[in-house]
């Protein structure tokens, strides 16, 4: 009797946990904690300048953290040159600019070895059970 592989939470987990390791040792070599990258990955796509209390409040939210972390993150990236401050608005800088290409293109490396021969169709099933499960999960922890 042959058993057919079935997608498991742990399956999910362990996918993560190594990506993860991957992409924490590619921050690492750049200068760049994970929480540093989610505001400046940020003030990338939706800035580049933001609200500093806003961001802060939807990037706790969005990391299922409290703000502190959030703030010491700000505060390392602002101390690094990677952002400015100007009142209560906080921007990405030239250098911040260049830390987002530069990990951005370290993830795009890393895209492609780990998903480049994996056929398109697998991967939107993927990407649809993933969305899913996501969903579920929100929708029981907003619940």
């Amino acid at each position: 009797m042959t058993h057919t592989p079935t997608l498991t939470g742990q399956d999910i987990g362990q996918a993560e946990r190594a990506t993860r390791a991957v992409f924490d040792r590619l921050l690492a070599e750049s200068g760049t904690s994970f929480n540093g990258w989610v505001i400046l990955n940020d003030l990338d796509s939706n800035g580049p300048t933001l609200e500093q209390d806003a961001q802060v409040s939807r990037l706790a939210r969005t990391l299922r953290v409290d703000e502190p972390p959030v703030h010491a993150a700000l505060d390392d990236v602002v101390g690094h040159g990677l952002v400015g401050r100007a009142g209560t608005e906080i921007t990405l800088t030239p250098a911040g600019e260049a830390r987002v290409r530069q990990v951005r293109a370290g993830i795009a490396r890393l895209a492609a070895r780990f998903y480049g021969d994996l056929p398109a169709e697998d991967l939107a099933t993927a990407h649809r059970v993933l969305a899913t499960v996501t969903e579920r999960a929100n929708a029981e922890l907003a619940g």
